[in-house]
């Protein structure tokens, strides 16, 4: 009984941050940015689920392959999101240069300088 409540509340925990990260997809203005809530939102949620599986199954056929799994997750996810910015940056793309209330003169400078 614990170890489903316990199970459940990281399968909460990563689908909301899944939720989040595709919320960050929506809403967010570049490339780059949307890269980082993919990566970082969808590698823990997907993790968070995937442990919150291995604690409700315990060491058995299922509870094994959400271990191998989230691995397989936490080792591919950051690299292909750090390769999908590195492709971008190659290319020419851009990043989001607007202003805001939040730009500083010195981050200014820097986001103009070539």
């Amino acid at each position: 009984m614990m170890n489903e409540m316990i199970g459940y509340f990281f399968i909460t925990i990563g689908v909301l941050f899944n939720l989040f990260g595709c919320i960050g997809l929506l809403r967010l203005p570049d490339v780059y940015n949307r890269l980082q809530a993919a990566a970082k939102c969808a590698t823990l949620g997907t993790c968070g689920t995937l442990f919150g599986v291995f604690i409700i199954n315990g060491i058995g056929p299922t509870g094994v392959k959400a271990l191998l799994a989230m691995i397989f997750v936490l080792l591919t996810a950051p690299t292909a999101a750090q390769a999908l910015s590195r492709a971008a940056y190659k290319s020419g793309i851009k990043a989001w240069k607007k202003k805001g209330p939040e730009v500083s003169k010195e981050e200014e400078e820097i986001r103009e300088a070539p």
